[in-house]
């Protein structure tokens, strides 16, 4: 009966309104109860206008719309003559929001996701949006694997009908996965298992990786790589059951079951290639990654998809279609694999258009384009393209679009979008080096010089070790064909006491000029002529090999050498490479006739091998090798090679290694050897900075007095850590190395580092 009651007395609130109205024509509005929103705001939400007849329905209706505003909690209609008064209670508006007890996460991101829905200082107090909030709240604590986070907020009445809004979390501790079980498998153990999950039980880096979380979306990667280890090794019928997640009472424990079926492994009876070969067959089958035989795997058939589709792109085929059809026979366990091509329209390039360099013109970035307007479509040549782009070192980010042209099926173009960085600087800086001491630089460079891609500079070096004024200046594109041009000159005054060498000094200077000629996309090969003038100043007590040399010499040299290099060159980046190599030789040698005869060859291997997305493999192998000629016995001594440092065999001093003279001091040597091999990985937190690199080191080297005084024996090797960043003031170098095989002789030096020197 009262439940009777109750009802009957919504329908009379809900009916009387409408049956209070008999049907008048409006011929005035007034709104009553207005505080802080306008009438005007009133009106655009109200459906009635001064003139309309008004009845039962538009009262509905006029109601329903200002309710619909979200700006009022009661709202009243009433008639006085032909007037329609609105009477109408405003919500309160949000004097303030404060969060409290949010340590995961920040407050500042927080509050301005709460202004994106609505809820901010200001606007109309929705009871409904604070409850979104609070599930939001809930849902990304889950997601750091909270889940006895608990959420309470409090709403205070202020005056001037406004409200003060207190979040308070109380986000308790993070629940860690207990135990994670698997079961069916007899195959593969557990421990081969789960060392495919990127989550498990709680280890000594969970704190750092975070991997003991538990998190919805982990999970199904991780049940998606125990899917993929299995079909990667045979097993195509291989199911995940079900899966149990559980939680304990206290909120701190997760238990994770798994329940497989492993099923039976199968091979590869018969690989076939059908459809529409615009490519010969004999072409494709060299991308084929699984043959007839092999054990079956999924990753292998999807690799092989992958490279027939990229061979036709190749061709022009940039919407080839290559599916797998497999004929999968349960008694034998054998699987009959057929790739079906499908090429599609031959597609060629209309346009390749740029967008985003304000600064370098577009006749820089053509000269880079490895694919033409009007040639056939190649993925590889417009990735290349991109890559080369990014090689300049004028552009912060290359992206690369390919749209279809409207109304064609057969042409595409290519949108390359830049965003330029600053290519040129005028510094002035300090630097500082174990080796070096106290360094004044400064220089005006300027990589894209208005634009055009030529590199001009002008450098200033001063140091305990050298002085050196510099200028250089380089067009990448001399010729069409890229044939680049550069000439420049420098004075160098060098003191190479100072720099753990021998005591005698150096005057020099001279000017040269280079070329270089491009062999294909990755041989390029450089000549250069230099004239050079130098003046050799020995201390009074310099050692015996260095008065014998000027008995034999004097101390005045003009020379002309001539410097020839062939380089190939895969990777990716100049600076801070991630993958591809380096093979360099050169050879320097001064031409007969001048008053230095002699020569130096120079043998550089580097290769940077990605490990995991994170991890570098980096090895590097450096020979280097001279003697003279004509008048000169051996290489002159101010012209050997050093090693020991920051940049060579870290653990000892620089330039340290190797033969010592009379004195005592490094003399250096005509042959040197040195080796690196290193795991490059970035700075825990800060996986995405580009500026900073850490690395466990191996390094091994030392400088020899000639090639037959060679013993594997003497090379020096060290183990240690290391760290490269590339500072605002110029790059910084810190190695902590233990030297492994150090003799007595040897100058040892487990903490190096060098500031404002080239790496």
């Amino acid at each position: 009966m009262k439940r009777n009651l109750v009802l009957l007395l919504l329908m009379l609130v809900v009916v009387l309104p409408a049956q209070a109205f008999e049907p008048f024509v409006v011929r005035d509005i007034r709104v009553e109860g207005l505080r802080r929103i306008s009438p005007g705001t009133v009106f655009n939400y109200l459906p009635v206008n001064v003139g309309d007849r008004f009845d039962e329905l538009e009262s509905e209706h006029a109601i329903r719309a200002l309710y619909k505003s979200g700006y009022f909690r009661d709202i009243r209609l009433a008639r006085d003559g032909d007037v329609l008064i609105v009477k109408v209670q405003e919500r309160p508006a949000i004097a303030s929001i404060k969060i409290q007890g949010n340590d995961d996460i920040e407050t500042e991101p927080l509050l301005k996701s709460l202004k994106e829905i609505g809820l901010a200082e200001g606007n109309v107090f929705n009871r409904a949006l604070l409850e979104r909030v609070e599930q939001e709240l809930e849902r990304q604590y889950y997601a750091r694997g909270k889940y006895g986070v608990r959420i309470e907020t409090t709403v205070t009445p202020l005056e001037r009908n406004r409200v003060g809004i207190l979040i308070d979390v109380s986000e308790g501790v993070v629940a860690r996965i207990k135990q994670i079980n698997i079961v069916g498998n007899t195959v593969f153990d557990d421990e081969t298992l789960l060392d495919q999950f990127e989550q498990s039980t709680t280890n000594w880096l969970s704190f750092y990786s975070k991997d003991d979380q538990y998190s919805k979306q982990k999970l199904a990667a991780d049940l998606e790589a125990l899917r993929s280890y299995y079909q990667d090794r045979g097993y195509i019928k291989f199911n995940v059951d079900s899966t149990q997640v559980s939680i304990t009472p206290d909120k701190k424990d997760i238990y994770i079951t798994i329940n497989v079926t492993e099923g039976k492994q199968y091979r590869v009876k018969e690989v076939r290639l059908s459809g529409d070969m615009v490519v010969p067959p004999e072409e494709l089958f060299p991308a084929f990654r699984i043959n007839a035989g092999d054990v079956f795997s999924r990753k292998r058939v999807t690799d092989t998809v992958t490279r027939i589709s990229d061979r036709l792109g190749n061709e022009g085929y940039a919407f080839a279609n290559v599916n797998t059809v497999p004929d999968v026979n349960e008694e034998t366990r054998e699987v009959v694999l057929t790739f079906f091509v499908d090429p599609g329209k031959r597609v060629y390039v209309r346009r390749i258009n740029f967008a985003g360099n304000t600064k370098t013109r577009d006749e820089v970035l053509r000269q880079e384009m490895r694919q033409m307007e009007g040639g056939w479509f190649s993925a590889a040549k417009v990735e290349r393209s991109r890559t080369r782009l990014q090689r300049l070192g004028y552009f912060e980010e290359v992206n690369v679009e390919t749209p279809a042209v409207p109304g064609s099926t057969d042409q595409v173009d290519v949108n390359y979008s830049v965003s330029e960085q600053p290519s040129g600087s005028i510094s002035l800086g300090l630097g500082f080096s174990q080796s070096s001491g106290l360094m004044l630089n400064g220089s005006i460079s300027q990589q894209n010089f208005l634009g055009t891609g030529r590199h001009l500079s002008a450098t200033i070096n001063n140091s305990s070790v050298t002085k050196q004024y510099s200028f250089s200046y380089t067009n990448p594109y001399y010729t069409v064909d890229g044939v680049s041009r550069g000439f420049g000159g420098y004075y160098r005054e060098t003191d190479a006491d100072n720099a753990n060498i021998a005591n005698y000094a150096t005057d020099t200077y001279g000017a040269s000029m280079s070329y270089g000629f491009p062999i294909s996309e990755h041989n390029f090969f450089n000549f250069s002529l230099e004239a050079q003038n130098l003046k050799l100043k020995p201390a009074w007590d310099a050692s015996r090999q260095i008065t014998d040399f000027v008995d034999d010499h004097g101390t005045r040299f003009k020379s002309l050498a001539a410097t020839a290099s062939l380089a190939y060159d895969t990777r990716n980046r100049r600076i801070f490479p991630s993958t591809g190599g380096l093979r360099r030789v050169s050879l320097e040698a001064k031409i007969p006739g001048s008053e230095l005869e002699y020569y130096k060859a120079n043998l550089r291997i580097e290769q940077y091998v990605p490990l995991t997305q994170q991890f570098i493999f980096h090895a590097k192998t450096d020979v280097g090798y001279g003697d003279g000629y004509g008048d000169f016995s051996k290489l002159p001594f101010f012209e050997n090679f050093y090693a020991g440092g920051v940049r060579s065999v870290r653990g000892f001093e620089d330039n340290t290694l190797g033969p010592q003279d009379s004195n005592g001091d490094p003399l250096g040597g005509s042959l040197k050897t040195t080796g690196v091999a290193e795991i490059i990985f970035p700075p825990p937190f800060m996986t995405e900075s580009n500026s900073l690199r850490l690395s466990t080191f191996f390094d091994i080297g030392n400088v020899y007095d000639g090639a037959d005084s060679f013993d594997a024996g003497d090379l020096r090797m060290s183990v240690g850590v290391g760290a490269i960043w590339l500072s605002p003031v110029g790059p910084l170098a810190v190695s902590f190395a233990k030297p492994l095989n150090d003799k007595d002789e040897d100058q040892v030096q487990m903490f190096q580092f060098s500031l404002g020197a080239g790496f």
